[in-house]
């Protein structure tokens, strides 16, 4: 597989290449916006105020769908009155327990790890939040315990129903009154991703078509993405996350500080030399950092010299700022472009960024 950057701006190659649907797919990120809030609030989700402020909350899922917690957790902040924990596995912490809430995530309503965490949370006595498709599995466990449950209409890869499946979830935590969540703020995320949608369209070409530009920066490369916040290092872990399963690309997820603790190491690895007289360049480390307007000042001075440490060592440098005032809509800003940068990486390598063959054949090996 070549890396061949025309192909971005070949709407003939772009249209047969995905015939998947990814590209509209990721499009469709301000109606799901919508149609998640819209659906939260037809299940009736202020019931779970009845069972009074949880001790704790554990967002269980996987993939795409794991994501959801990651995203109500940095929605919240560092002022929640409890612990929201995402579980990606099949065993529910032996913590939890009768006073606490599981949201079990799954797109598809079927996946076993979920669907094994949310049977053992009835068995405890949780409160049970589902979100996923209509007619699952997951439904009915939600049902037979007499739980909330939300029948998102997920089409297509679970990854590329995100906010269908994180909108609910931020709508539980408002009526729980952990988070405010003021008039119009969903409606303002999903305008914004509207615009990122037209900003970042097929026929926009590579040189004003941030999209595309994030993912000709990334080609050829070896990225270390780091988000300089909790909401952004979502975004940073999401795209490593959409690297894989779309272009099928290694990434490095980090966040600040952490990060300035053993990945930037890297920065004097063998990853980090250029040879200037190849006849062709290698593939190289790339630092790309996600800024958030909230970072604290040490995080600041970290991120600075960081910078100017990959500069100093001629390690190439992408520099992404998030956009707007609430932490839901600049996740969106981050989250959104990256979703696009990974398709239109796929896509420059030729590689038809919907399906996912090799998690397809591990779970048919591990179902024998």
């Amino acid at each position: 597989m070549t890396w061949e950057p025309e192909r971005l701006d070949d709407q003939r190659h772009l249209g047969e290449g995905d015939p998947g649907g990814m590209l509209p797919a990721v499009a469709a990120s301000a109606a799901h916006v919508r149609t998640g809030y819209r659906t939260a609030v037809e299940a009736r989700l202020d019931r779970l105020a009845d069972h009074g402020r949880p001790r704790a909350i554990v967002v269980a899922g996987m993939g795409g769908s794991a994501i959801a917690g990651d995203i109500l957790a940095a929605v919240v902040g560092n002022g929640a009155p409890l612990p929201i924990v995402t579980l990606r596995s099949y065993q529910l912490p032996g913590w939890v327990g009768a006073t606490d809430l599981v949201i079990a995530v799954s797109g598809s309503g079927t996946t076993e790890e979920t669907l094994s965490v949310a049977t053992q949370a009835v068995r405890r006595g949780c409160t049970l939040l589902g979100v996923g498709a209509p007619g699952t599995p997951l439904e009915a466990i939600a049902t037979q315990a007499s739980a909330v449950y939300v029948p998102v209409p997920v089409t297509g890869q679970s990854r590329a129903n995100l906010w269908l499946l994180s909108i609910p979830p931020i709508v539980a935590a408002a009526a729980l009154r952990l988070v405010s969540v003021e008039a119009g703020l969903f409606e303002r995320v999903a305008r914004s991703l509207e615009d990122l949608a037209n900003r970042c369209r097929p026929s926009s070409e590579s040189f004003v078509n941030p999209g595309k530009s994030l993912a000709m920066d990334l080609a050829e490369s070896v990225p270390m993405i780091w988000g300089s916040s909790p909401a952004a290092s979502v975004a940073a872990y999401r795209l490593v996350c959409q690297l894989g399963a779309n272009a099928k690309y290694p990434a490095i997820h980090g966040e600040l500080p952490e990060a300035d603790h053993h990945q930037v190491a890297t920065l004097d690895g063998p990853m980090a030399e250029r040879d200037i007289f190849a006849d062709t360049a290698g593939r190289t480390l790339r630092l790309v950092v996600l800024r958030d307007v909230e970072e604290h000042p040490q995080v600041t001075r970290r991120r600075e010299a960081s910078l100017r440490l990959a500069r100093e060592r001629d390690v190439p440098v992408t520099e992404l700022t998030a956009d707007g005032v609430h932490p839901l809509e600049r996740m969106a800003s981050l989250i959104g472009l990256g979703d696009y940068a990974s398709t239109y990486l796929a896509l420059g390598y030729d590689i038809d960024p919907t399906p996912v063959s090799a998690i397809t054949e591990v779970k048919a090996r591990i179902s024998q």
